[in-house]
């Protein structure tokens, strides 16, 4: 019925006010807000041999703002899509971010994260990677005023890590999941 712009300044906020049928077959007048980012990649690095992970560690100011005192999070490399196609982006992102030129990249399926207020679908990747595929040192760009920290983890620990509470992405939560429950390492 009716889309008014909340915000525009970062990415965009909308207030939509639509007609629902419900299942007795009543129209309903709602109204609801949604943020529209833009879809974006993931990706987690794994390497057989060593059996071990690449992630992150960097600031998120939502974080911080809901209770993490340090906002710091420890999350799988990610980025927003900025009209590439998903697997150019996160090859992109992989080495910006982490410093891997990685070569085989696998999608292993599509979600929305937070489909009650934000329209992102996120193209979750996952591949192989070895120390020879290091190209530079990572850490993302400092015109994004991006400060990210490299880590390499045996995966045994990225998962307890999950279970003490100091992985606390969700991304990142699905996809160790994902190479543990299908026996990648």
């Amino acid at each position: 019925m009716s889309t008014e712009i909340l915000s525009d300044n970062w990415y965009t906020l909308k207030k939509v006010t639509y007609e629902y049928k419900r299942r007795n077959g009543d129209w309903q007048t709602q109204s609801r807000e949604a943020y529209d980012r833009g879809n974006g990649a993931v990706i987690l690095l794994y390497n057989v041999q060593t059996r071990t992970v690449i992630l992150t560690r960097q600031f998120r100011l939502p974080s911080f703002i809901n209770g993490n005192s340090s906002g710091m999070l420890i999350e799988a490399c990610a980025g927003l899509l900025d009209e590439n196609n998903p697997e150019e982006c996160i090859r992109r992102e992989a080495e910006e971010e982490t410093g891997y030129r990685i070569r085989d990249v696998r999608k292993i399926f599509d979600a929305y994260m937070s489909p009650g207020s934000v329209t992102e679908i996120l193209h979750f990747f996952i591949a192989a990677y070895d120390h020879q595929m290091k190209v530079n040192d990572g850490g993302g760009l400092a015109h994004e005023q991006e400060e990210i920290e490299v880590l390499e983890i045996p995966v045994a620990e990225a998962m307890e890590m999950i279970t003490r509470g100091e992985i606390r992405d969700g991304k990142t939560i699905m996809l160790l999941q994902y190479i543990k429950l299908n026996g990648i390492l």
